[in-house]
């Protein structure tokens, strides 16, 4: 066969290869979530096909990525390095107002909401062993409060203050959530906080080894403080029933916040509308793929939201009808 005649053969199927259909731009996207054995990755992942299956229609093509939770994806969106992010409610209202991580770097007037997710609750899991029964016993006691970028790192932060727990009085760790079961059953720490969505394979492991366990309340006079003074954080009830091998015999309560799905105002509008459409008007499709989002609702969908929406979003809310949903003063076009 000729030279000739094999680069046509080529050039024809490089044609073939592109939708017919479509004068349609084709993109690629990607959506940051957090470590495999969390609610964000298989969040990140339907919300990737339920775009992908309409690839014909869109023209976009959706990939997922693990990394390393809520200050990670927000910073890499605001830079371009991803498209969407799964992040916490409260490191959205961080980052928009320039608090905490981006103290230095002042407000990321850029960062744009789509949507909030389930609610994640701030879990303390605890070795029987420990002695561990309240916040106040984690004095003296080894505790991962979570890795640098989490948004969990935070939240413990903020939970050991309204508790009155100095960080200096407990013996700090910062490694992944996706390490701290592993290491409370080897007995290299007594403790760990967690802020996920339940029921969650890493609290399985951890209530499921050797090493009795127990999930600790995050309750107190402190803690009623701290929901007052902060509006992303909410009460929140942890469900035993998911992890029948902790000692626990009710249900736990605490403190969480939720997961938004976020992105830049320099994404394309017609990108954000039609994932928006699709996870909207597929929504009870949407809910069977994990236990954690069986409570959510198109108008709970739309609170917990801090930074603007953006505009591809509101879009589809106005011709939805959901825009009086919305917190008027995160609607800028």
């Amino acid at each position: 066969m000729s030279l000739k005649r094999i680069l046509l053969i080529i050039l024809a199927l490089f044609l073939l290869s592109i939708d017919a259909n479509a004068g349609t731009k084709r993109v690629f996207v990607t959506i940051g979530t957090g470590g495999v054995t969390g609610v964000y990755y298989p969040t990140g992942g339907a919300i990737s096909r339920m775009i992908n299956k309409k690839y014909k229609v869109y023209g976009i093509k959706a990939t997922v990525e693990s990394t390393a939770g809520s200050v990670y994806n927000i910073n890499a969106v605001l830079s371009g390095d991803l498209e969407f992010g799964i992040a916490q409610s409260d490191r959205q209202y961080q980052a928009y107002h320039g608090l905490a991580e981006w103290s230095k770097l002042g407000p990321q007037k850029r960062l744009r909401s789509i949507f909030s997710i389930h609610p994640e609750s701030i879990t303390l899991i605890a070795s029987v062993n420990s002695g561990i029964k309240s916040l106040k016993d984690l004095r003296g006691k080894r505790v991962n409060i979570g890795n640098p970028g989490s948004g969990q790192l935070q939240n413990s932060k903020d939970v050991l203050q309204a508790a009155g727990i100095p960080l200096s009085s407990i013996h700090i760790e910062q490694v992944k959530a996706v390490e701290a079961p592993a290491l409370l059953q080897d007995g290299r720490i007594d403790a760990f906080f967690y802020t996920v969505g339940h029921p969650n394979g890493n609290i399985k492991e951890a209530t499921s080894g050797r090493i009795k366990v127990r999930i600790i309340p995050i309750t107190g006079p402190g803690i009623e403080k701290l929901l007052l003074k902060y509006p992303y954080y909410a009460k929140t009830v942890i469900p035993i029933k998911f992890y029948p091998k902790a000692e626990n015999k009710e249900d736990v309560e605490s403190i969480g916040v939720k997961a938004t799905f976020v992105t830049s105002v320099d994404v394309d509008e017609r990108i954000v509308y039609a994932i928006t459409k699709e996870v909207f008007e597929n929504l009870e499709e949407f809910k069977k793929l994990h236990p954690a989002y069986s409570v959510l609702t198109k108008e709970n969908m739309l609170k917990g939201l801090s930074a603007p929406i953006h505009r591809g979003a509101l879009r589809y809310y106005r011709e939805a009808g959901l825009i009086k949903y919305i917190d008027p003063r995160l609607i800028k076009e």
